[in-house]
């Protein structure tokens, strides 16, 4: 949201009236000069005040639209919109559009004898997180042979979006019962190609602003940033560098992580093929994308509710305390929006910031306390889970 002290001060600075009474002042002033014949000009008169309606209201409603529209819209900093999609077109640049998930979803058989077919189509969907039911769609049909009881299935987003992206063992659920099929699940690593949302205003702006700095378009960070970014779900801020020569002289390593967190290695893959193969890189440049590592935490979370609570609303708060911490360590999307700090590489993680952010959140909370302190970077990489307990206790 932009300031409009600032635009306001510009029109003061230019001479021209922000407010009603100044407006009108200059509309009296430009009367007075004109020298007209209307001598029924008092405040009182229904004539005159009609005059001066008719003029000041229309002059306040551009004055405003100046103010809080135009000329936020005429600087990178505040332009949004189709605005700020004019000023990436003036860079070269385009809006990045949103794109679905792709992965394998693995299906477990009850028994090892026969065919089982998974028609193209099938539907896997997750329990409810924070309201809503995510799903995807077997995208071709597969045969599990006879003597085998695991199959990886292939399947992509019901719809575009990061939101899809989801951690291990959220795709759990056949809302219509296959025969011979025991359970589906997700597994770590079941992305092949990320889902990405449309870019937002502010990565949009993030990869404009880059592009001052990638004016060569070679042998800098900036100019590497702006390629590697133009990938769906890829913003300017993801990306770390390391320079020193890791591989000799003239390497570097771009270390990626993506809104859910490590991105598929088939995904980078794409972008070292890009850069590399396809020549986005300088003369004698040897640099190399990879997936951003990660550290993982085993966390203990012990929630404290009252006594008094019914057993339905305990449940709910268990759910929700589990899903937002699992968005925090970038297992799921859905709490985009709510205010919530998510882990980052190389940033200072604070558990008593998440205690406040989950207090804000929801009312039945009365106390939570964690297994763990702050987390302190002492290197490049993401924290992630390696395990959530959820520990409910009840107090009066």
């Amino acid at each position: 949201m932009a300031d409009t002290d600032i635009f306001e001060n510009m029109l003061k600075d230019a001479g021209i009236p922000i407010d009603a009474d100044g407006i009108q002042a200059q509309w009296d002033g430009i009367a007075a000069d004109a020298d007209t014949q209307i001598s029924n000009d008092s405040d009182y008169s229904p004539f005159w005040r009609l005059i001066s309606a008719i003029v000041t209201a229309p002059a306040q409603w551009l004055v405003n639209l100046l103010i809080e529209y135009i000329l936020p819209n005429a600087f990178l900093k505040y332009a949004s919109g189709a605005w700020l999609d004019l000023f990436a077109w003036g860079r070269y640049l385009e809006r990045k559009e949103a794109t679905a998930v792709e992965g394998n979803i693995l299906f477990t058989r009850e028994s090892s004898e026969g065919e089982v077919v998974i028609e193209a189509g099938i539907l896997i969907a997750t329990p409810a997180i924070n309201g809503t039911v995510y799903r995807v769609v077997v995208s071709e049909k597969t045969t599990i042979p006879d003597g085998t009881l695991y199959a990886n299935v292939p399947v992509t987003g019901e719809n575009p979006g990061a939101d899809y992206n989801l951690g291990a063992g959220y795709y759990s659920v056949l809302p219509e019962a296959i025969t011979g099929i025991e359970s589906v699940t997700n597994e770590s690593g079941w992305i092949t190609t990320e889902g990405a949302d449309e870019e937002s205003d502010e990565a949009l702006r993030l990869r404009c602003r880059n592009q001052f700095s990638a004016v060569g378009q070679y042998h800098h960070d900036a100019a590497y940033r702006a390629d590697i970014a133009t990938f769906a779900g890829i913003r300017t801020d993801y990306i770390k560098f390391e320079h020193d020569a890791p591989r000799g002289p003239g390497s570097a390593n771009a270390y990626i992580m993506i809104d859910s967190g490590a991105p598929a290695q088939a995904f980078i893959d794409d972008i070292n093929d890009y850069i590399s193969t396809q020549g986005h890189h300088g003369h004698g440049d040897d640099m190399l994308c990879m997936v951003m590592p990660t550290t993982a935490y085993a966390l203990e979370a012990t929630v404290y509710y009252d006594t008094n609570l019914a057993d339905e609303a305990v449940t709910a708060l268990e759910t929700q305390v589990e899903n937002i911490i699992r968005y925090v360590f970038r297992e799921n999307q859905a709490y985009a929006g709510k205010n919530i700090t998510r882990t980052l590489s190389l940033e200072r993680f604070s558990f008593s910031k998440l205690d406040q952010e989950l207090h804000n959140l929801l009312d039945d909370l009365m106390s939570i306390k964690f297994s763990l302190s702050d987390i302190v970077p002492t290197d490049i990489d993401l924290p992630v889970l390696s395990s959530l307990t959820i520990t409910m206790e009840a107090v009066s």
